[in-house]
């Protein structure tokens, strides 16, 4: 006998193993959309009147996230949502992703912005890879991320948002967690330096959805997403820490919801504003002279 839809009653055709509900084809979006919107309302994310960068890769998630925010925010008449992009120059891969953010912007009648590394950094990720493996490294990753957060930041405020809405899923979460925690970084969750003087406020409102649950989701809204992965992705940290996380969570159902909430109620170091400065090459907010994005551009002599 299979199973029943915990919602309707009717043939479901998934299971959740960590909650033990099962849904069908129509209920199973309303169900994610729900959690969504009581993420943003538990968690007080957005107010009314927020115009609210969403930053759109064009991968299934940040498009999703696009599609929800749009069907949630339809009710708030004074929200506008923007969504912005940024192109990190990664030849044979970007241009499909901001082709994929410009087609799904334009299907739901909201302004698209990008932003490129070229302008913003003088050089694309391509470059900078070239750079870091001409010093023996592996990986570019780390840089990428550095760089990408940084962008967004400008992008959003290029936007004049006032909140800036990420896609990260709670695998996303769970990564970052521990990939934070291999650097020995404290302030892996440190809610407390959101929205300070320079910084737009951001928001995760996918935190609680796991990434097969997104896959889904696009799939049975019949959302246009790119579906290779970045031809950098095998070569980071995060690939293999997603390897380990999925191989736990596949045998203890679960793991990857209770690692986020113990983080989250773990008394983190605080980020001490008062200690914020102004980048000397950038002019963006900085803890030291210069910014960690004009670090990284200065220490590989670009």
């Amino acid at each position: 006998m299979g199973l029943s839809c915990s919602c309707c009653g009717k043939d479901a055709f998934y299971s959740q193993p960590y909650s033990g509900n099962s849904f069908c084809q129509r209920c199973f979006p309303k169900v994610l959309e729900k959690k969504v919107r009581d993420n943003i309302n538990h968690n007080r994310l957005l107010k009314p009147d927020d115009r609210i960068a969403v930053a759109v890769s064009g991968g299934k998630d940040s498009v999703s996230l696009l599609h929800i925010l749009a069907r949630i925010e339809k009710g708030f008449k004074r929200t506008e949502l923007v969504a912005i992009s940024v192109d990190e120059g990664i030849d044979g891969y970007r241009k499909e992703a901001l082709s994929i953010a410009a087609t799904n912007s334009k299907k739901l009648l909201i302004e698209h912005q990008i932003l490129s590394f070229k302008s913003l950094f003088g050089h694309t990720i391509d470059e900078i890879a070239t750079a870091v493996q001409e010093r023996g490294q592996f990986s570019v990753c780390a840089y990428c991320g550095i760089l990408r957060r940084k962008a967004l930041n400008v992008a959003a405020k290029n936007a004049r948002a006032s909140v800036l809405a990420t896609a990260h899923n709670l695998d996303d979460e769970t990564q970052s967690i521990i990939m934070s925690l291999m650097r020995g970084n404290v302030r892996l969750l440190n809610k407390k330096s959101q929205g300070l003087d320079g910084f737009v406020r951001r928001i995760k409102p996918l935190c609680l959805i796991p990434e097969r649950e997104m896959v889904l989701y696009a799939y049975l809204k019949h959302i246009r997403f790119q579906s290779i992965p970045c031809p950098y992705a095998n070569t980071s940290l995060r690939n293999d820490v997603r390897e380990f996380l999925d191989t736990v969570d596949g045998k203890h159902p679960g793991m990857k919801f209770n690692l986020v909430s113990a983080i989250s109620r773990l008394k983190l170091e605080d980020h001490d504003e008062s200690s914020l400065q102004t980048c000397q090459s950038c002019g963006e907010p900085s803890s030291g002279l210069l910014c960690r994005s004009c670090e990284v551009i200065q220490d590989l002599h670009l």
